[in-house]
């Protein structure tokens, strides 16, 4: 284990050294009734002053410069959305390593549901979370500091849990009430259907739009083991037209079995727009960030049960499975903008 982990240190160092990771935080819509802090990563020029950034006593921290330089070019941009009561540090391992590809990496932190911030008005607005990443896009594509260096022909959204449903929102799923509602009696389940009244999927909400959520600039998708997936039309998902990459967890931590979220998407998106994959080693968390020695007795002390955060399957290290992980999305999406 100790071994895989210090590979992986050194492979996150040469990667560094090859291309300059910068980093940089601000907050969009500050004036706006949803304001939108965001993490953005990009090739830098800076080759100094790295720091660890979203290292804290339970995760270790990405390697990168902060407000760096950018690099002169123009990049394809990735938009992150973070799971339910996440943040911006969740998905930073991947953001990280696709600066090397050559993207920029935009997450947001959705108000309502993530972290620090559970207003329940805000989580209630489900349809919000997919219109900030909308926002993100629209901010970046006219942001003086960042129009002159975005591809903006190559965008692709990624996303964890709930991020990954959010995701899927973006490209044409349509959120079905009924069906989530019936579903949800005939099998009811705490980690989705338990949150039906907090994300304000049990009943119509005051603003919710009728029309589809879709952006037709974003030119791939990636949902990594989403939840809440029954919830979406079967007849929405089969005109799925946007490239998508399913990556789902085998091992179950309880409730929420990848057969009936992830292969949900895999039995109705047409097979030839979407790759799925199953981790049978990997758990729900296992697309975090990593999680240091300790970390597990640490969450449970402040939290009872949270130790599951930090749950992997047996078979191998989250390190080597975040490198299996991006390789693929790495592979997808270069193929995609490639053809």
């Amino acid at each position: 284990m100790r071994l895989v982990f210090l590979l992986g240190l050194f492979a996150v160092c040469c990667q560094v050294s090859a291309q300059a990771v910068g980093f940089h935080q601000q907050v969009i819509g500050v004036h706006s009734a949803r304001p939108l802090p965001i993490t953005i990563w990009y090739p830098g020029e800076q080759m100094d002053t790295v720091e660890s950034i979203g290292e804290n006593p339970v995760f270790y921290g990405i390697s990168a410069i902060r407000d760096a330089a950018p690099k002169k070019g123009r990049f394809g941009v990735v938009l992150l959305s973070h799971g339910y009561r996440g943040n911006w540090r969740n998905l930073s391992w991947l953001a990280a390593d696709l600066v090397q590809d050559g993207f920029i990496v935009a997450a947001v932190d959705h108000p309502g549901t993530t972290s620090r911030d559970h207003n329940p008005l805000q989580a209630s607005q489900w349809w919000q979370r997919p219109k900030d990443l909308s926002r993100v896009l629209d901010w970046l594509v006219t942001d003086s500091q960042w129009q002159p260096f975005l591809d903006s022909q190559r965008v692709a959204a990624i996303g964890h849990s709930q991020g990954g449903w959010t995701v899927m929102n973006l490209i044409g799923a349509r959120f079905d009430r009924e069906q989530f509602n019936l579903d949800c009696q005939s099998l009811p389940s705490p980690r989705t259907c338990g949150l039906a009244g907090e994300l304000g999927l049990d009943v119509p909400q005051p603003g919710e739009p009728d029309s589809l959520l879709k952006d037709e600039r974003i030119k791939a998708a990636v949902s990594l083991d989403l939840g809440l997936a029954r919830g979406f039309s079967a007849s929405s998902l089969e005109a799925i037209a946007t490239p998508s990459l399913i990556l789902a967890a085998g091992v179950d931590i309880g409730d929420l079995p990848q057969q009936m979220e992830s292969g949900y998407l895999a039995e109705h998106i047409p097979e030839n727009k979407r790759q799925y994959r199953v981790y049978e080693d990997a758990a729900h968390f296992s697309f975090m960030q990593l999680c240091k020695p300790g970390a597990a007795e640490l969450l449970d002390q402040e939290q009872p049960g949270d130790s599951i955060i930090c749950l992997d399957g047996s078979e191998r290290s989250r390190a080597a499975l975040h490198q299996d992980m991006y390789e693929q999305i790495s592979l997808f999406l270069n193929t995609v903008f490639n053809d």
